[in-house]
């Protein structure tokens, strides 16, 4: 595992330290945690120990997830997406999704949703205890084909049911829709379409419709078009984004989303998950990244900005691989700047060697 001086120093300064390093570095005061929900605070959505997670290559053990969300947990988050019940045979990496689930340290301010493609996997996240679930459809039939073998249509008649079930058992239910600006298979979708799925999901009883550039194709002008035209069936504030950055745009479309009056942004710490459409490319938006941009806006969002640094750090060392966080890096290089110089201003000087006196004669 190769992870650069400056990352190893930050990650070794005292959880705390380093976070109010970083406060001082901003010289700003964090959000309260319990921000009142009005129009300038933001939901952020972690989705980084699932979406983040699910498809790292190596087999990441369940007491370095169980920790990386107890982390997450203390950073001011609200939610924290924890795992994905589904078959360990399509996804090894969630095959640990009860050990997960039942073994962090549950806040009482802090929801921890999972992820259910389907009665099965909700029947498990029932007898683990799970208050809130998610179910996810595509706005593309290309894209429902190719990842669960059914069209659009057929696959409203796979989440029924288990939106049903969900309800009858008192748990909360997020829909994701999927493709909503553009698709691998078919190219541009058009916002009608997404609009159809989201009122669908909607009027099932999903709470809340995460709508979800899967390519990370879009930008302002095809997200405000997109949002026009969903806000018309779906309350926006039942509306949130998922953005993804494969072409930079991810920022940018947050922050359309947020003039159009959306208050809830999916994010992941470290930048975690890819795009597996466009190898090599980034993937989920950075949670960093979008709460220094908030705060920066003065938004509230409840987060110690500190402490995300301090946790993105952290996963990534465990998974040998740098923060894909540009605000966690610069802030990481400033705060291990500074301490460095501190530690060089208070280290005692050495005494000057005195000159040999001469002797007069």
């Amino acid at each position: 595992m190769n992870v650069r001086p400056t990352a190893r120093f930050a990650i070794n300064l005292t959880r705390g330290a380093f976070s109010q390093s970083i406060k001082r570095t901003l010289n700003t005061t964090p959000a309260p945690v319990a921000a009142p929900l009005s129009s300038k605070f933001v939901k952020i959505v972690e989705v980084g120990p699932r979406d983040g997670l699910q498809n790292e290559k190596q087999v990441i053990p369940a007491e370095t997830k169980i920790e990386f969300i107890n982390r997450l947990s203390d950073t001011g988050l609200s939610v924290v997406e924890a795992t994905s019940f589904v078959s360990p045979k399509w996804v090894p990496q969630m095959g640990d999704a009860t050990k997960v689930i039942t073994s962090i340290k549950k806040k009482d301010n802090v929801n921890y949703p999972c992820l259910t493609p389907n009665t099965k996997g909700l029947d498990a996240a029932i007898k683990a205890g799970v208050k809130e679930v998610a179910v996810f459809l595509a706005a593309s039939d290309s894209f429902s084909m190719k990842n669960i073998n059914c069209t659009v249509e057929e696959s409203f008649e796979r989440v029924r049911p288990l939106i049903t079930k969900a309800q009858e058992n008192g748990i909360l239910v997020r829909g994701y829709v999927s493709c909503v600006v553009g698709c691998p298979y078919e190219g541009p979708i058009a916002p009608r379409k997404v609009a159809e799925v989201a009122k669908k999901l909607y009027d099932m009883g999903c709470y809340e419709i995460s709508l979800g550039d899967t390519i990370g194709v879009g930008t302002p002008g095809t997200v405000r078009e997109l949002l026009q035209t969903v806000s018309q069936v779906v309350p926006m504030k039942a509306l949130a984004v998922h953005c993804h950055d494969t072409y930079g745009q991810a920022l940018a479309n947050i922050h359309c989303a947020l003039e159009m009056g959306v208050r809830v942004v999916d994010s992941s710490m470290a930048g975690l998950g890819g795009c597996p459409y466009a190898p090599g490319a980034s993937g989920n938006v950075a949670t960093e990244d979008v709460v220094y941009m908030l705060h920066g806006m003065h938004y509230s969002t409840g987060v110690d900005l500190g402490k995300a640094i301090e946790t993105g750090n952290w996963i990534s060392e465990r998974l040998g691989k740098a923060n894909g966080s540009k605000a966690a890096r610069a802030l990481t290089l400033k705060a291990v700047s500074a301490a460095a110089a501190n530690a060089a201003a208070a280290a005692p000087c050495p005494p000057t060697p005195e000159s040999p006196v001469k002797s007069k004669l």
